[in-house]
């Protein structure tokens, strides 16, 4: 889609894309879908796993999907389902190691590193904040090389409440200090964006394609963007 496009898609939603980056002092990014393309964990969970599993068992790929996505969807919006040590547990697998088999699909989303530049630049206070496991984050970020960019990567794990839960924004707070109404939080999560909203983050932004194999997905109640161009350029605060 065009910019044009997008911007159109945006319109009809009602919801516009420019950012008083002004009144921002602090930026909070979530890692998959967000800043990086969710292709890989889409691959990785739909369809690499279930083959490794099928291989172990002995099923096809079709029977090891219709054991192994019941599973998963079980623990959706939990702290288990973004734990990997949960699942290596459940399956029996280093989930971790196979994640490295088919590391060569971490790519970071377009635009995301002029955001991040420009951020630095102008003294935004840039955080991490993911519920994806640390053994996860610890391979993205050598793959990327993002790390350098965050003041700190704040990991769900390490409060035992994911996004989706009140219970992580007050923890989030505490530990940073952040003034809501001067901050920025980014997601493809419907369901964190509206944990975030719910918490009083002063501007909460969507990413409606969180991956370049899916098409656009609109988000409804949120500032839409498909990808961090369209809330540049930053400016001071």
């Amino acid at each position: 889609m065009t910019p044009a496009g997008a911007e159109n898609k945006r319109g009809k939603m009602g919801a516009s894309p420019a950012i008083n980056w002004s009144k921002i002092d602090t930026i909070l990014l979530d890692m998959d879908g967000t800043l990086l393309d969710l292709n890989f964990d889409l691959h990785f969970w739909m369809e690499y796993l279930p083959l490794v599993f099928a291989n172990k068992h002995n099923l096809s790929h079709t029977q090891a999907k219709d054991q192994v996505y019941p599973i998963l969807r079980a623990e959706e919006g939990k702290l288990h389902w973004y734990c990997l040590d949960y699942w290596q547990k459940i399956f029996e697998l280093d989930i971790a190691q196979l994640k490295e088999d088919v590391a060569h699909l971490i790519q970071i989303h377009p635009f995301v590193l002029t955001f991040l530049e420009q951020a630095r630049q102008h003294n935004k206070r840039i955080y991490l904040v993911t519920n994806a496991h640390r053994k996860t984050i610890a391979l993205k970020m050598r793959v990327t090389n993002l790390e350098r960019y965050f003041d700190s990567i704040i990991c769900s794990h390490d409060y035992g409440a994911a996004k989706e839960d009140q219970a992580f924004w007050h923890q989030l707070d505490n530990a940073i200090d952040i003034d809501k109404q001067k901050s920025i939080f980014f997601d493809d999560s419907l369901s964190v964006l509206a944990s975030a909203k719910n918490y009083g983050i002063g501007t909460v932004v969507a990413i409606n394609k969180p991956s370049s194999k899916i098409d656009i997905k609109p988000v409804e109640g949120f500032i839409n963007i498909e990808t961090f161009e369209h809330v540049m350029p930053i400016k001071p605060h």
